[in-house]
């Protein structure tokens, strides 16, 4: 009796399914769920970071030195010209100005960016922004530029020097990067002056 009840429960189950069953795959047909796919960024709204390492290093350095002298010797006046009493006279003028300025900025850090455009060659068009509040100060990176997919690493990541038109911004704003500008009168004698 008890097999019949087991059996029943059996058919009825089956019935109540909807008397299909299917078999499935563990592989997902396109393969975009396997472990052993490729899981670079390939389409637009898939994701990938950017590895920033740049440094630049700038230096001028200018010199001008400009001198003229002259003399002028009057002898006195003789017959009508008496009155012109013996004089000389002799002057001159110096200017020299020296300057230099180095500029050295190195910049590391990560951001993560989307595809935004995959063009005809299949190169992409990638732009992302991060921003990181520390103490009410704003500090902005703002990436944009064009990659090749050849360069995207297994990590999905790319170095920034392999980024193709490449804009890179690093902003701030806050009370800290307020301090760091100058005034506006030092602006303003700086502009006349």
């Amino acid at each position: 009796m008890t097999k019949k009840f087991f059996a029943a429960i059996l058919i009825a189950a089956f019935v109540v399914g909807g008397g299909s069953v299917e078999a499935k795959s563990l592989w997902v047909d396109n393969g975009s769920m396997s472990m052993y796919a490729d899981k670079k960024a390939r389409n637009v709204g898939d994701i990938l970071t950017i590895v920033i390492n740049e440094s630049t290093t700038q230096t001028a350095t200018k010199a001008r030195t400009n001198s003229k002298s002259g003399s002028l010797n009057v002898n006195a006046g003789t017959g009508i010209f008496d009155f012109i009493k013996a004089f000389s006279a002799s002057g001159s003028d110096a200017f020299q100005a020296d300057g230099s300025a180095t500029d050295t900025n190195r910049f590391n850090g990560q951001i993560t960016v989307t595809v935004i455009e995959v063009l005809p060659n299949d190169n992409m068009i990638v732009e992302g922004v991060q921003s990181i509040w520390q103490n009410r100060d704003e500090h902005k990176i703002t990436l944009r530029g064009t990659i090749r997919r050849d360069d995207v690493t297994m990590y999905n990541t790319v170095p920034s020097n392999r980024v193709a038109d490449a804009s890179i911004r690093f902003d701030g704003k806050g009370p800290l990067n307020a301090k760091q500008r100058q005034g506006i009168l030092t602006q303003l004698f700086n502009f006349l002056f």
